[in-house]
């Protein structure tokens, strides 16, 4: 399953990078996740709950973060596994700074999926995917919003 997407934050490429690379932020404004630990240097623990329309499930595995050009772009390996499947997905996140308090966010990569929710179906899970990543969107707006209020 490919995962797009792109979103226009009112703040610095450096504001927002910031918040993306420490740990407690990632996981208050990641939709799901229960908990974020790090295990090693971008290395990360994560155990998430995920319920929408026919898919829920428990999914705890590895997050990594690669190929780090800060302020830039870096890349979120994520394996994950639960009862209903697992999911193997790389994303690219890219920022493109538009001014000095306007950033783009992109993303771009691929989700293999097994089990249950392989066959839930392409425009289930497309659909699931897309609500999850408005939710987080909405969520680090608001985280950098309370940073400047």
């Amino acid at each position: 399953m490919q995962l797009t997407g792109t979103h226009k934050f009112n703040a610095s490429a450096t504001k927002i990078w910031s918040k993306l690379m420490d740990t407690d932020t990632l996981a208050r404004i990641t939709p799901g996740v229960s908990k974020l630990e790090e295990i090693g240097q971008d290395q990360y623990k994560a155990i998430a709950e995920v319920k929408m329309g026919p898919v829920s499930g428990s999914f705890s595995g590895n997050l990594n973060v690669l190929d780090k050009q800060e302020p830039r772009s870096f890349v979120l390996n994520i394996k994950q596994s639960s009862k209903i499947g697992n999911v193997a997905a790389d994303v690219k996140i890219e920022l493109q700074s538009i001014s000095e308090h306007e950033t783009d966010l992109s993303f771009d990569g691929k989700a293999n999926m097994s089990g249950l929710l392989a066959r839930t179906g392409q425009r289930v899970m497309s659909g699931v995917a897309n609500t999850l990543s408005k939710q987080f969107f909405k969520a680090l707006e608001e985280e950098l919003a309370s940073q400047e209020g």
